[in-house]
């Protein structure tokens, strides 16, 4: 998807709002125009991007991604493989009923951040969609009770004898 179109018609939007205005302001709106591109794309990408998430969390199976071209937009729709049904017991998250979307920033390790993307492009989905199923498979799952070799949280006291 091209977005110069747009970027284009807000420009000439600007100019002709400016028009009025004399020569001089006419010259500075399409100046302002031209200084206003790359922030204009970048809020039709995020927008774009919005508005394939919220299409995503609707469809039950195909996910809808934006991947950026140079400066154009291609919407991708991926078909997940089919998982088994998930167990009946199993409480579903919030935000599988389609609920509003909240946006997180997530900082982790540069070779996590690599085999996150590895994993993803494997199966050929989007990073946030995969970081999405395995935030809301780890949210589903059941905690386990800690075993007894595992070493416990919290306070740790030593007692004994030692001899140096």
């Amino acid at each position: 998807m091209d977005l110069t179109p747009y970027v284009e018609s807000l420009q000439a939007d600007l100019s002709a709002a400016a028009a009025p205005g004399g020569p001089d302001t006419e010259r500075a709106a399409e100046l302002l125009g031209h200084a206003l591109d790359a922030s204009v794309r970048l809020a039709l990408l995020q927008a774009l991007s919005d508005a394939t998430a919220e299409i995503t969390t609707r469809l039950h199976g195909p996910v809808v991604d934006v991947r950026l071209r140079g400066r154009e937009a291609d919407l991708v729709v991926s078909h997940l493989p089919a998982e088994p049904a998930p167990d009946p017991v199993t409480p579903q998250p919030a935000a599988a009923d389609g609920g509003d979307l909240a946006r997180l920033t997530l900082r982790m390790p540069e070779s996590l951040k690599a085999h996150v993307e590895q994993a993803a492009a494997a199966e050929g989905i989007s990073v946030n969609a995969w970081l999405v199923r395995a935030v809301m498979a780890a949210a589903t799952a059941t905690p386990s009770p800690p075993s007894a070799s595992a070493p416990r949280r919290g306070g740790r006291r030593i007692t004994g004898y030692a001899q140096a």
